[in-house]
């Protein structure tokens, strides 16, 4: 059984039947069969679909936002956007997948050489709460434009988002099965990875269960993308754009409750300007509401899951301990959800477990650097490199600064975001693969080699 729980009132809104082993191996056998007739269509047919699809998302907007609100917290009004983007994503694989997907002819001894690229199979996604519909269409997107079919097993704490998605699918009249949910335990996600018509696996999470998930599917000989945690750095030099830089470290930040994998998470600033950036950080994070997500005046929401929160207190108050000052919140609020409000903690060093574990949630921690090498080596601190930021007027620095960063992607006087048209992914414990852009269609495809004499 999956048990939706609303974040905010802290009462179940609704129980879902789970899938059983049998369940699991027929839904999965149902993405198998639609495959044969999916891959041999032709591209221009596939762009039709999802270009339905992204329509069905449009025309459900409103109870989709409600919806993520409802199960996992995100406020209204970035539940809408999210949508969009989810939408967006549809649509740009259906008009660009032909190029993306072009057969590359390449010089040889041959008469002619070339190497194609040819779906794989049926594919499973495993996705997690955070953002319910714009990580699941990152997934489905490039890989059913690829020619792939898809299997869905979304988190448990969003069941009502991904039976939704499904009917999202349904409304737009695709092809049978071409996209299944997949309503299991966790438990029980093992099988479904290990079954002999699962081509390969993407996987959305933190590093502990990623590393679960990658192993498996190795053991299967099975390919794997992981996108996983981060504790991004957010450097801030002294001649940078100091209050257009504090709008987007707050934005950054505490966008869906500050539960996102490439959020703002060490803010490092160069010491003549550390104050000066203080302040303006304090200054934009005190006048953040706090509240209920399905108001249109809520700028934060609840954090997904008490033991989230939990977690999350525990590494303020150690961090505080330490030595962290707090400027701002900082303590548990009372009431049966699980609010937790904007804290910022400051003169936090690497010692700190602030710096060293990913804070996931509305936590600002703000680090000093004596000097730009020192901000580098300060943001390269870390077991994680998905995203970092980076602020300077000086073009020259920013770029040698960028090129040494250890991440999977670096925005120069910009938001660390996701974007259809770019990879996205990380190294180290941030994961490996990519996903979006060109690459990202790439993951799950066959280049299979062509050699003409």
């Amino acid at each position: 059984m999956l048990i939706a729980t609303n974040p905010y009132t802290n009462e179940v809104i609704q129980r879902y039947p789970a899938l059983d082993e049998s369940g699991i191996k027929a839904k999965i056998a149902a993405a198998d069969k639609a495959f044969a007739d999916w891959s041999q269509r032709p591209i221009a047919e596939r762009a039709d679909v999802l270009k339905r699809v992204a329509a069905s998302l449009r025309e459900n907007k409103e109870k989709l936002a409600i919806l993520m609100a409802e199960e996992m917290g995100k406020p209204v009004k970035e539940g809408g956007p999210e949508v969009e983007k989810a939408a967006w994503c549809a649509e740009h694989y259906a008009e660009h997948a032909e190029a993306y997907l072009h057969r590359e002819e390449l010089p040889s001894d041959a008469s002619l050489s070339f190497v194609c690229y040819q779906p794989l199979g049926t594919l499973l996604g495993i996705l997690p709460w955070n953002a319910p519909l714009w990580l699941a269409f990152r997934y489905l997107a490039p890989a059913l434009m690829a020619g792939n079919t898809c299997v869905m097993k979304h988190d448990p704490n969003v069941p009502g988002c991904a039976e939704a998605i499904e009917q999202v699918f349904r409304d737009a009249g695709v092809p049978d099965n071409i996209m299944v949910n997949l309503p299991v335990e966790t438990r029980l996600v093992e099988k479904a990875i290990r079954d002999p018509r699962i081509a390969a696996v993407s996987f959305t999470g933190s590093a502990g269960a990623g590393g679960k998930v990658a192993s498996m599917a190795a053991s299967e000989i099975k390919h794997s993308v992981l996108e996983l945690g981060g504790s991004d750095p957010f450097i801030v030099l002294a001649d940078a754009d100091l209050d257009t830089a504090a709008d987007v470290a707050t934005l950054s930040r505490i966008i869906n409750a500050g539960q996102s994998c490439i959020a703002a998470k060490r803010i490092i600033v160069e010491a003549p300007v550390y104050n000066a950036f203080i302040e303006r950080l304090q200054t934009r994070l005190a006048k953040l509401k706090l509240g209920n997500p399905l108001e249109n005046t809520t700028d934060i929401g609840p954090i997904a899951r008490v033991d989230l929160r939990d977690n999350l207190h525990r590494q303020v108050t150690e961090s505080i301990k330490a030595g962290a000052r707090c400027v701002l919140g900082g303590t548990l609020p009372e009431g049966k959800g699980f609010l937790y409000p904007v804290t910022m903690l400051v003169d936090v060093t690497p010692e700190m477990v602030a710096f060293r574990e990913e804070t996931f949630g509305p936590v600002m921690c703000v680090i000093k650097a004596e000097s730009a090498k020192h901000a580098l080596e300060l943001a390269n601190d870390t077991e994680f490199g998905l995203g970092a930021g980076l602020w300077t007027s000086d073009a020259n620095l920013a770029q040698e600064l960028a090129m040494k960063i250890n991440a999977g992607q670096v925005a120069i006087n910009g938001i660390v975001k996701t974007d259809p048209r770019l990879p996205s992914g990380g190294i180290k414990k941030s994961g490996f693969g990519r996903e979006l852009g060109p690459h990202g269609i790439k993951e799950f495809v066959n280049a299979k080699q062509v050699w003409i004499k």
